[in-house]
């Protein structure tokens, strides 16, 4: 069992004496055109950056991607982002007792919570051909599968068990507005919100450090979701046509915009209302994300954040703490 203090528990100057994961090892230049080793280092709570400048070639060669080492060195900043700068780093030894696992962020929502449900949603759906296809997508091997992802590498909920986090409150806002707007088909919308990212589950390996499969970057995701979608709903006897092309329309709009890597544009209630709902929840996760760990030294602001195109405030305004804080998200 691992015993160390978190990551996100160190400031500037703290020794660093951690196990720690190599989520990132690859030879860069400077502008100066002298080659350097950029590596990124974390553990379940925070990833930080690495950058040895000489000397560095025994570290390249002796260690790569996905694994742990023993690293010591202290902890410094560059332009206000914490950075560890190392002493030396060390393998790791098979009576040190580390697994890989204690390295991988997880959530905080209770997994039995959400396995619950997500299956008791399932059972909820009245239409028959969506409700069998569901049924029969989620098969025992998938769903374990599902249940365990990440639903990114790293801007939101990239921690395992995040994809069925970000699922259930997709499924969340979507009800929410078929109570607002009762023109949207519920089943199809909540389908469609349950099985939009279905191809993550191939499309990234979580065993160690997140990466792309081969398959997630030749295919991607989206056409993953709708091959997978297309090939059950085939097995279905009498699967109406137009259901199918409006479900997969769903799926294959889901990122909104084109330069987004969505085949399609959204051309449907449902359709426009999981783009949004997916955004929303994918930014809230993200934007909170940075303001845990991308803050700057001193300072009420977080880093630049490129994926954002802006930078954050932190107000410190805390909100009125709920009476009881809900245990599910559909409480």
């Amino acid at each position: 069992m691992l015993n160390q203090k978190d990551l996100s528990a160190l400031s500037k100057g703290d020794i660093v004496d951690h196990y720690l994961l190599i989520k990132k090892l690859e030879v860069r230049l400077t502008r100066q055109n002298k080659q350097y080793l950029n590596m990124e280092l974390g553990d379940k709570s925070e990833t930080l950056n690495a950058n040895v400048f000489d000397n560095f070639e025994d570290i390249y060669n002796s260690f790569k991607n996905g694994e742990v080492v023993k690293v010591n060195g202290i902890i410094d900043d560059y332009q206000g982002t914490k950075q560890i700068r190392i002493n030396f780093l060390n393998a790791v030894n098979p009576s040190d007792n580390i697994s890989i696992s204690d390295f991988l962020p997880k959530s905080t929502k209770d997994l039995t919570e959400m396995k619950k449900e997500f299956v008791k949603r399932i059972d909820t759906l009245s239409d028959y051909y969506l409700k069998t296809l569901m049924k029969t997508v989620f098969d025992e091997e998938r769903l374990d599968k599902f249940l365990t992802a990440p639903a990114g590498k790293s801007w939101h909920h990239g921690y395992i068990h995040g994809l069925i986090e970000h699922t259930l409150e997709i499924i969340k806002i979507c009800d929410l507005m078929c109570n607002i707007h009762p023109e949207i088909n519920r089943d199809l919308l909540i389908t469609g919100a349950m099985m939009h990212d279905l191809g993550k589950t191939e499309e990234l390996k979580y065993d160690g450090a997140f990466e792309y499969t081969d398959k997630g970057k030749l295919i991607g995701h989206i056409i993953i979701s709708a091959m997978i979608i297309n090939e059950e709903a085939r097995k279905i006897t009498g699967f109406p046509e137009e259901l199918k092309n409006c479900l997969l329309h769903i799926i294959l709009s889901h990122q909104g915009k084109l330069e987004y890597a969505s085949p399609v544009v959204p051309k449907t209630l449902e359709a426009i209302t999981l783009y949004q709902a997916d955004e929303l929840s994918a930014k809230v996760n993200a934007y909170k994300n940075a303001l845990s760990t991308q803050m700057k030294a001193d300072s009420k602001w977080t880093n630049f954040l490129n994926l954002a195109s802006t930078d954050l405030f932190r107000h410190g305004i805390n909100p009125e703490l709920e009476e009881q804080i809900n245990k599910t998200l559909f409480d």
